[in-house]
């Protein structure tokens, strides 16, 4: 999981360093029809043309804040901000190493011990409390968000589940 988080957040960076790139040759070679767009733009959320033309002349005047308004306005991508692959891979694998020791739990207290039905209890009760947490965070509802969470990771227990029973692979 870690290094595809890695891949996918690489690929991410290196399409936006590109665009970028792309902008920064595209206000070289055009700055005043760059300037235009952006002005256009800006017209476009509600100052008058005027206005908007003479802010985006403001900005022109240093290349670096053209490029980097250019690239936030017209982009979406604020260059300083691209996200690291590293960082990406490492809350992955922190994250999944964590999710894949609550099924284990059970072991751990009873050593020997540990039925399916321990598992499925002490991991519906770990993903009901992630999700509630987490929407603690978005000002959401404690128990929908644990249901949600709850439903979502049962789904893909379940699913997981019926593969390895289509492919051979039984609990013991």
């Amino acid at each position: 999981m870690a290094a595809g988080e890695y891949v996918s957040v690489r690929s991410q960076r290196e399409l936006y360093e590109h665009q970028i790139e792309q902008e920064r040759e595209e206000l070289v070679q055009y700055p005043e029809e760059e300037a235009e767009e952006l002005a256009l733009i800006y017209q476009a959320r509600g100052i008058p043309l005027d206005r908007a033309r003479e802010m985006a002349h403001t900005i022109f005047r240093d290349p670096d804040q053209a490029l980097r308004t250019l690239a936030i306005e017209e982009l979406g991508v604020n260059p300083s901000d691209l996200g690291s692959p590293w960082s990406a891979a490492l809350a992955s694998f922190v994250a999944f190493a964590c999710g894949a020791v609550v099924p284990l739990l059970p072991y751990a207290v009873r050593p020997g011990g540990g039925s399916v039905a321990e598992i499925i209890v002490v991991s519906s009760l770990a993903l009901f409390l992630v999700g509630a947490a987490i929407s603690l965070f978005s000002g959401k509802s404690a128990v929908a968000g644990g249901a949600r969470m709850l439903m979502i990771g049962c789904g893909a227990g379940l699913v997981t589940f019926t593969l390895g029973r289509i492919l051979g692979v039984g609990l013991s």
